[in-house]
């Protein structure tokens, strides 16, 4: 035993040296072979739930840092993992629960304490939210802004909409100060989200497009805030017009620190080109992702509550898929948890709400696809796994050819699986400033709608760190 226990040491180490320099995926590797040789040791389960949260595998990361204290209740590190777990998950009861547990050990622990009282305003601050949101008189931001007689000072001397209307001088514009990392009068930015909150509220929840033979479309995946990557793919791929149309789908803000200057500038072309330039929702267009990953703390760092509330109210009338031709089906994060769902059950979702735990919503925003038939518990602890056999019975039901889907960082920026029924688009190049992997786009046209694949590799940006607006308990969570 003592030898399986000196292999699996040296195993952990070699997990311990990936995981330093940000190699996760190897560092699961290694700490996984260390808990074959040695399945009694909290601190393997410890690092590897630690990993898996890096990786975003919350449901992975949480079942280890419950298997670590089973181990060893004692094990305070493993309370840790597991309230950083369910934070990201927003299960914030649960979390509060470990962090209590830390504090009773450890009195004077500084660190638990500041994450105890952190988690336990935000248990307080939901509480506090359902109530507002069971009385039913609940009034939109918008009926009380007074956007008409907001006043833009003399001494602004940045872009301003013509006439309240967005135009391509003013995007063009818009687009140059947000490059110099300077912002857009509140003024503009209320005009910008009522007119698109009211756009975004007239479209169906599965929007349908038609794109003629000699029309193309561009894809992009995951942007995340990183908005100077942002203008790099209009650079490579052109401005957003009406030949030139783009979908965008979905997780547009959090973790990078421009996810302001990432929205609104989406949501002013969106205004400019209504028929051409489509926006689907991701998983964190959404409150509980917003408080966790940095967009909320961003808009209150930039503006105000209020206009994050404003934010929070147009995500809700996001579409969730889009269909090309009757034959491609887009959605953020994937198929469905039970066989049988049809485009007229996503069609009649009321999307207009923060998402359910689970259902052809959830799905929509948060599973992923695996190489095994079947379906599997998620890794990320919501929604669930699909595989080819359940694309295969979905796209013959709905007499599809193949999804597109996002949600999921790929080396290359792009992934084909499923016997290329189901095709993957990141376009967050070097994600987080760690992960080191190439953005990508698709061309579909509409001759063929044969997937053409463009790789690109992030650009410099400004020295504001990804993050950088994110709750602290993630911050301190992930190190």
């Amino acid at each position: 035993m003592a030898e399986g226990g000196n292999d699996a040491e040296l195993l952990k180490e070699k997990a311990n040296k990936y995981f330093k320099e940000k190699d996760y995926e190897n560092a699961i590797k290694y700490y996984t072979e260390a808990l074959e040789l040695n399945p009694s040791n909290a601190i393997y389960y410890s690092n590897r739930s630690l990993a898996y949260l890096r990786t975003e595998c919350y449901g992975y990361a949480l079942a280890d840092a419950t298997k670590a204290l089973e181990i060893d209740k004692n094990y305070i590190k493993g309370y840790y993992r597991r309230a950083t777990s369910n934070m990201a998950l927003g299960k914030f009861k649960a979390a509060l629960k470990d962090y209590e547990t830390v504090v009773r050990v450890r009195p004077n622990d500084k660190d638990a304490t500041m994450k105890y009282q952190e988690c336990s305003k935000i248990v307080k601050q939901k509480a506090f939210e359902r109530a507002i949101a069971s009385d039913e008189t609940k009034k939109s931001v918008v009926d009380s802004l007074d956007i008409e007689n907001m006043t833009i000072e003399d001494d602004y001397v940045g872009p301003k909409l013509e006439d309240g209307k967005v135009t391509l001088t003013f995007m063009k514009e818009m687009m140059d100060w947000f490059q110099d990392q300077k912002k857009l009068h509140r003024k503009c930015a209320y005009q910008i989200l009522v007119q698109v909150k009211d756009v975004l509220s007239k479209l169906p929840s599965l929007v349908e497009i038609t794109l003629k033979e000699s029309e193309k479309i561009t894809i992009c995946g995951d942007t995340h805030g990183q908005y100077y990557d942002l203008l790099n793919i209009f650079k490579l791929n052109g401005l957003p017009s009406e030949t030139n149309p783009y979908l965008f789908n979905g997780d547009f803000v959090d973790r990078g620190s421009f996810s302001l200057e990432v929205i609104l500038t989406l949501f002013g072309f969106k205004l400019l080109f209504p028929d051409n330039f489509h926006l689907l929702r991701g998983n964190h267009e959404t409150d509980n992702m917003n408080q966790m990953y940095g967009f909320e703390g961003e808009v209150k760092a930039k503006y105000t509550a209020q206009m994050f509330q404003l934010f929070s109210e147009v995500f809700q009338w996001l579409p969730l898929a889009q269909c090309i031709n009757n034959k491609v089906l887009i959605m953020h994060g994937g198929l469905f948890s039970e066989d049988g769902v049809t485009l007229d059950d996503l069609r009649k979702i009321d999307r207009n709400r923060q998402p359910p735990d689970s259902g052809p919503m959830c799905d929509l925003l948060w599973s992923d696809p695996q190489p095994q038939n079947g379906r599997s518990i998620s890794k990320r602890g919501v929604s669930c796994q699909f595989g080819p056999d359940v694309t295969e019975r979905f796209l013959e039901q709905n007499k599809l050819d193949f999804i597109v889907r996002s949600h999921e960082v790929k080396a290359e920026g792009y992934e084909v699986t499923h016997s290329g029924k189901c095709i993957t688009v990141f376009s967050a190049p070097n994600y987080c400033d760690q992960m080191g992997n190439k953005g990508a786009y698709i061309h579909l046209r509409g001759s063929d709608l044969k997937p053409e694949f463009h790789q690109f590799t992030a650009v410099p940006h400004p020295n504001v760190k990804p993050m950088a607006y994110a709750n602290t308990l993630m911050q301190l969570g992930m190190m």
